[in-house]
């Protein structure tokens, strides 16, 4: 059986994690934020994306305010993602290629929240460009609906904007298994985990050190939902892994 000392002190230290850098929230309108990560390591772009859940809406990517609507690449979402790009004043046609892909789209109080990921450059000669070493900032415009609709079409004047997001230098710590949030801590058995990188498996230990639960985390998400309504109450180590790292969060069952 695992000594709790263990639990508690032993950390593991991997390499290859490289700088990252991130816009932070860039907030768009009411609720409509963008939040881009780019990661040197892995040579992919994060982009957490939240909107409203009752309605299209989109964002223009390395457009400035006064864009010609024939130029530009948008991600819209709908029922789903689309990878698309502007042309003339019709609906942005969609992409041959769909470079997007979905790692979690959850709903909350009326605003859904997408993680989506992408390769930093392609060969998607609609698709903005990042190269990390000099992408320094980014140029958006986004739009929504004007009323509840899924459907795609004009989205009236007001319904639209334009904004700017620098990026900045993240540590290692920042993007790893460390700054993982465990919430709401304490919590009656239900408590979600979230993470800035890939998670794998979670194992969760009592205070002796006996294992409790293991759950295999599917597609790497970052967002997980555990449930272990009627354990016993008390505090809990949560052993997070992925494939590079391993990490150790605290949480209390009550």
């Amino acid at each position: 059986m695992k000594k709790i000392t263990l639990l508690l002190f032993c950390l593991f230290s991997f390499s290859g994690f490289s700088q990252s850098k991130t816009t932070g929230v860039i907030n768009l309108t009411s609720n409509i934020t963008a939040n881009f990560t780019l990661n040197n390591t892995t040579s992919k772009v994060t982009l957490v994306l939240k909107g409203p859940s009752d309605r299209w809406f989109a964002l223009g990517l390395g457009v400035a305010e006064g864009f010609g609507m024939e130029v530009g690449d948008v991600v819209v979402y709908t029922t789903t993602l689309t990878d698309r790009n502007y042309v003339g004043f019709s609906a942005p046609a969609s992409d041959s290629n769909q470079d997007w892909t979905t790692i979690s789209n959850s709903v909350a109080s009326g605003v859904r929240t997408l993680t989506l990921e992408r390769a930093l450059t392609n060969s998607d000669s609609n698709d903005l460009q990042l190269p990390y070493s000099s992408t320094n900032s980014i140029n958006l415009a986004w739009a929504r609906a004007g009323s509840a609709s899924t459907s795609l079409s004009n989205h009236g004047g007001s319904n639209r904007g334009f904004a700017t997001g620098t990026f900045t230098s993240l540590s290692v710590e920042d993007f790893s298994l460390n700054a993982t949030s465990v919430y709401p801590n304490p919590s009656s058995g239900e408590f979600f985990i979230k993470t800035k990188t890939n998670l794998s498996k979670v194992n969760l230990y009592n205070q002796t050190g006996a294992l409790v639960k293991t759950i295999d985390v599917k597609d790497d998400s970052r967002e997980l939902k555990v449930d272990v309504t009627g354990i016993q109450s008390g505090v809990y180590f949560l052993e997070l892994q992925n494939a590079s790292e391993k990490s150790w969060k605290k949480v209390i069952v009550n």
